[in-house]
């Protein structure tokens, strides 16, 4: 989505949801980790366009800090990172990330910037998968276009889609900004580390930031060459078979 629901230059810091930005205090992460965390997004934000996954406002990113090899200290409140409304992910600059406990509210003030307007979608994915610790959402062209002319990327074709992607359903269409994104969003992320969402874009889920990011970008590479081929002829799918031996290998190689 358009991720332009307020600009850094809004008329100060509240969430999303119209909650003052004052928050809870920050979570205890060392502060040269959360920078370094920091710089991961505005790094990714970066890969994104210059893959041409994203254009203008487009798309959001966010990653957990807590319960992960890099996340808060035990016993602290759970955050998360989140990119900015209205900013461009292609030109992101450290004070551009948030952070924001479950709810979308921020728990600093960061200039008067507010948390994505998509934050509903990033939560349902923390919430429904446990091993989620970073989600990465583009628009990414070829993608989308192959889902509005109802191919499938449901039944993978190449072994590294298999591998890194594994099924990609398509999520039916809802408003994007409102809380039904997030809710329509829940039984797909259960079940898929890659989803379309109709008319919309697409978001990828990872154990880290890396592999959410690498996702998309596979998950755009596979979408190209299944386009490419369709021009050639009919393309056939991966037996059954093969897709769960790439699955368990999956299992075993990790993020």
């Amino acid at each position: 989505m358009y991720d332009g629901a307020m600009s850094r230059t809004g008329s100060g810091p509240v969430s999303a949801n119209g909650a003052s930005a004052a928050g809870p205090p920050p979570s205890p992460v060392g502060r040269d980790d959360l920078d370094a965390r920091r710089q991961d997004i505005v790094t990714v934000g970066q890969r994104l366009y210059a893959k041409g996954l994203i254009a203008a406002g487009d798309g959001n990113i966010s990653a957990r800090l807590d319960g992960d090899a890099h996340g808060s200290r035990p016993g602290t409140a759970p955050a998360w990172l989140v990119t900015a409304s209205g900013t461009h992910k292609g030109f992101l600059v450290a004070d551009d990330v948030l952070e924001v406990d479950r709810a979308g509210r921020p728990r600093e003030p960061r200039g008067g910037r507010r948390p994505s307007s998509e934050w509903s979608l990033h939560e349902a994915c923390y919430s429904e998968r446990p091993d989620c610790g970073a989600v990465v959402h583009a628009h990414p062209p070829t993608t989308i276009a192959l889902a509005l002319a109802g191919i499938s990327l449901e039944d993978p074709v190449l072994s590294e889609a298999a591998l890194v992607l594994g099924s990609v359903p398509v999520a039916p269409y809802v408003t994007p900004t409102t809380a039904a994104v997030g809710e329509t969003l829940r039984p797909f992320v259960r079940r898929a580390n890659a989803v379309i969402l109709a008319h919309h874009g697409a978001l990828c889920l990872g154990r880290t930031l890396e592999e959410a990011w690498r996702r998309m970008e596979t998950l755009e590479h596979t979408a190209l060459v299944i386009w490419r081929a369709r021009t050639l002829g009919a393309v056939p799918v991966l037996p059954a078979a093969e897709v769960a031996r790439l699955r368990a290998l999956a299992e075993r190689l990790g993020p």
